[in-house]
């Protein structure tokens, strides 16, 4: 397959997967998600690989969730081959794959981006990376793996500052909440990245896919919650408020928000 928004490589027995799209601070569309989807499932087949690492272009951004400009301009996340949004699945693949997977965070982590690094099995972060939620603030959630999830890392009181107040974190604060496994300097992070993933590769491949899926399976039963999420929030993207943050955010103004609130 040829791609068009990330790059995939193979180095010895580990797979690299890069979200390139540094021009939207490697925001993702519908295209982006499919072709994640397809190179994990490379590095699934790949019998010579023992790990993935998942890393975003650039020195601004690891990913900064999903494309809001896009979904502003056509009221979706643009085209793809499926026909469908899979973002949901792009999730369940990286819990699937029986490899594990190190998110090596090299600048902004945000909103569904935060999403990403939070699903992988280990994240290495960059000393300039920054990690936060933005969806209240663009009319879109995560109610499954991005918030249920999330709890289970950082506890309740965390997840939902991380989630209500849509502040943004440096990297020393995440490796003190326990949302990153450690922090390197930026000019050593896909070294750093490569050299845990060769640590990996000396160890029992079986031994590592089972212990991975035991850690899943204490959290599995969120994939309901996330199934459900992702419903809720393909129709809440089409409503009037879910629409106001992607037209705010494009327009680059403050979305008012105030006239949709409830009882």
């Amino acid at each position: 397959m040829n791609y068009e928004d990330i790059e995939y490589t193979v180095e010895g027995s580990t797979a690299i997967i890069t979200m390139n799209r540094p021009q939207r601070y490697n925001a993702f569309r519908a295209k982006t998600v499919e072709e994640m989807i397809n190179a994990f499932r490379r590095a699934w087949a790949d019998r010579d690989v023992q790990a993935v690492i998942l890393t975003g272009a650039g020195e601004k951004a690891f990913c900064t969730g999903g494309d809001v400009k896009q979904r502003a301009e056509t009221g979706d996340y643009g085209p793809s081959e499926s026909g469908m949004f899979e973002i949901g699945n792009l999730h369940k693949t990286i819990r699937d794959i029986p490899k594990p997977v190190i998110a090596a965070v090299n600048g902004l982590a945000i909103g569904g981006g935060h999403v990403l690094h939070v699903l992988c099995d280990l994240t290495i972060a960059a000393d300039t990376a920054r990690f936060g939620q933005s969806g209240p603030k663009v009319g879109s959630f995560d109610a499954g793996f991005g918030s249920a999830f999330l709890a289970r890392i950082v506890g309740e009181k965390r997840a939902r500052e991380i989630w209500y107040l849509c502040r943004q974190y440096d990297a020393e604060t995440a490796e003190r909440w326990g949302l990153v496994n450690w922090v390197v300097p930026a000019a050593d992070l896909l070294d750093e990245a490569k050299k845990v993933a060769a640590e990996i590769a000396e160890k029992s491949p079986t031994t590592i896919k089972f212990l991975k899926q035991s850690f899943n399976a204490d959290t599995d039963h969120q994939a309901g919650l996330s199934n459900m999420a992702m419903s809720a929030l393909d129709l809440f993207t089409h409503s009037p408020e879910g629409l106001e943050g992607a037209t705010a955010f494009a327009e680059k103004r403050a979305p008012e928000f105030n006239k949709y609130v409830g009882v």
